[in-house]
């Protein structure tokens, strides 16, 4: 029998990265989409590169998209592609919601066209929650963004929903919270705290600045997530799950935990810095995954001091030539 194939959009970033692996270690044939004038690196997929196929297409462009599904055939999507960093979002915000929010159409229409039986998997986000109108977040939850990303974000999900209920597609959405690694961009902020403290722990730098350290967020780690999102296209019948650990934390909690696993103490390294205060700021983001736990059976498998510290010392890893760059 011929294996199953599975595209992912985004397959070069955190989450298509640690889905990839799992994909092909379930025995699927991978195919991650690009873009033809991509400038993205594959550092995060260059150790699975020889094992995955790399086809073009553009959430810009449905032709493409059409294009490609019917060339390859593949009978599950993943669509973790976005504009993802939330501060670029208010930048740019036409782009964010070309990419974010009408990308999913693109795809979903191209996915109707070709063949509805593909079931789809469309990355949505606790960004969308925002200004929290209550404490923890669930499925039902209203939906408040406070960022062009987390508006994009909200059309997405609304757009999979709408497709799922007008041409009865098996279209989910993983409503996943904050979700890190040592593959995380350097552009945010657990990363940025991770690869700081290596810098100071080598010498190399004497402090980092950060934006509000009273923010809280639900942080588990991208390795388990994209279990859950496997596990939704698993499922008889789609619908939308919120990922998260159910636990939330400060950015100064990460702060103390990164710096504490190098021996050192934070306050004397971590300047605050208007500069990068978000315009509408998130201030409390909680999960409430039991719906996942309860129909998918997943739960996250890694803690928050186990996550600050992997991140850590991979970063540290990195900085001495143990590990080859990843950003």
């Amino acid at each position: 029998m011929a294996p199953k194939r599975a595209l992912i959009t985004g397959i070069t970033g955190q989450d298509g990265s640690y889905l990839a692996e799992l994909l092909l270690d379930q025995g699927y044939e991978v195919l991650g989409m690009v873009r033809r004038s991509s400038t993205v690196t594959f550092e995060r997929i260059a150790h699975i590169q020889d094992r995955v196929n790399l086809v073009y297409g553009d959430l810009l462009d449905q032709a493409s998209l059409i294009e490609l599904l019917r060339e390859w055939k593949p009978v599950e999507i993943y669509n973790l592609a976005a504009q993802s960093f939330v501060p670029t979002s208010f930048s740019q915000p036409v782009l964010t919601g070309e990419v974010t929010a009408l990308g999913v159409t693109r795809i979903l229409d191209a996915l109707r066209i070709v063949d509805p039986s593909i079931r789809f998997y469309q990355a949505s986000s606790s960004e969308m929650f925002g200004k929290v109108v209550e404490v923890p977040q669930t499925e039902t939850t209203p939906l408040y963004p406070r960022s062009p990303y987390g508006v994009a974000k909200v059309y997405g999900h609304w757009i999979t929903i709408n497709y799922r209920e007008s041409y009865d597609l098996h279209a989910c959405s993983g409503m996943l919270f904050n979700h890190e690694s040592p593959r995380r961009g350097l552009e945010f902020v657990t990363r940025k705290i991770s690869h700081g403290v290596a810098r100071i722990k080598l010498g190399l730098d004497s402090e980092i600045r950060l934006g509000n350290l009273e923010a809280q967020r639900d942080w588990g780690f991208a390795g388990d997530y994209v279990r859950a999102m496997w596990l939704m296209l698993q499922q008889d019948s789609p619908d939308d799950y919120v990922v998260a650990t159910g636990e939330t934390h400060t950015v100064r909690e990460f702060c103390e935990l990164a710096f504490d696993h190098v021996g050192l103490n934070w306050e004397n390294h971590v300047i605050v810095d208007e500069k990068f205060f978000r315009p509408a700021e998130v201030d409390l983001l909680i999960g409430d995954p039991g719906k996942a736990h309860r129909q998918l059976g997943w739960k996250p498998e890694t803690t928050f001091e186990q996550l600050v510290q992997m991140m850590v010392s991979a970063d540290v890893d990195l900085l001495t030539g143990k590990l080859k760059p990843i950003s």
